[in-house]
């Protein structure tokens, strides 16, 4: 119901080029420029100009982004207050998204709790890195997203967005079997300080967090080696190539010769999880009933980490 051009101006806004805010909506560049082109000349005034290879606001498209943003959130608002209004509920589609991890461990759980509520919906995961689940939500392609606290995510009073605590994910270290680590029941994290490291490639999430999780400790690990998947890392420690940081929840693949050492330290070396919506859209059945079930999934994994008395 909200005019569709304001959701390109709050993409363009996100991304700052019209060939990005194609891609992130699924239209043409030339459909970007019509609708930025025509939302200017219904208002009067130019809202977007060229700024470089990029585009960018105008004093008068900022405030209108700044409405766009509050008039969204009031949408998402009354979509949500109607449908639990009515004596059927019409939300037919539900789409999820998260990054690796919570697409395999909790994602799964949360889909399959909307279906029992929701049997003749449709309901879509979508695994995709913490940047790109915002940008999902932003253009309506997905509805609640699950993701990793870390630089650079939108802040938490983010207009556009309401974001939540899910869940602390304590992080193990990594090691062969026959390490001199392995046998602990468990280490602090400078105790791997001079090891060669196992890591993502710069600038990835999985990397920033190793590399903060390390300076929290007090040193920069050495990237001997270079991986982009959890395959790939546990072959290499296995092989005895290095050592990597690995969290609680990730599901290592079968037959590699390593050994998971739980991390000491207070705080201990955790990733923060968060859920994500359009802001207002947490009145929407489907989207209580997702977030409730990903707080129920989330309940139970802290339950199994309990020490048994």
């Amino acid at each position: 119901m909200i005019d569709r051009r304001l959701t390109v101006l709050r993409m363009v806004a996100e991304t700052g080029t019209v060939t990005a805010t194609a891609k992130a909506l699924s239209y043409t560049p030339s459909a970007v420029s019509h609708q930025l082109k025509t939302l200017s000349e219904d208002l009067g005034v130019v809202v977007v100009e060229q700024h470089g290879r990029g585009m960018r606001l105008t004093r008068a498209g900022t405030v209108l982004l700044e409405h766009a943003h509050e008039l969204s959130a009031r949408w998402e608002q009354m979509r949500g207050e109607v449908l639990e209004a009515g004596d059927e509920h019409q939300d037919d589609a539900l789409r999820l998204c998260g990054f690796s991890t919570a697409a395999g461990s909790l994602l799964p759980a949360a889909a399959q709790a909307v279906r029992r509520a929701f049997p003749d919906s449709m309901i879509g995961i979508i695994e995709a890195d913490p940047e790109e689940c915002f940008e999902l939500l932003l253009a309506e392609r997905a509805d609640v997203a699950v993701v990793v606290a870390t630089e650079p995510l939108p802040t938490r009073n983010d207009p556009r967005f309401q974001q939540r605590d899910l869940l602390s994910d304590p992080l193990d270290l990594l090691v062969p079997a026959d390490h001199r680590l392995a046998r602990e029941a468990g280490v602090p994290l400078i105790a791997a300080a001079n090891e060669d490291w196992i890591m993502d490639r710069p600038g990835s999430t999985y990397h920033r967090l190793v590399t903060v999780s390390c300076a929290a400790a007090g040193f920069q690990p050495v990237a001997a080696h270079v991986v982009r998947e959890w395959e790939t890392g546990a072959a290499l420690v296995g092989a005895g190539m290095g050592v990597s940081l690995v969290p609680r929840l990730a599901r290592l693949p079968a037959g590699h010769d390593l050994v998971r050492v739980p991390l000491t330290g207070d705080p201990v070396p955790s990733r923060r999880i968060l859920t994500g919506i359009r802001r207002g859209s947490d009145r929407r059945p489907m989207v209580a009933a997702a977030l409730a079930a990903l707080d129920e999934a989330a309940r139970e994994i802290q339950e199994t980490r309990r020490p048994r008395e």
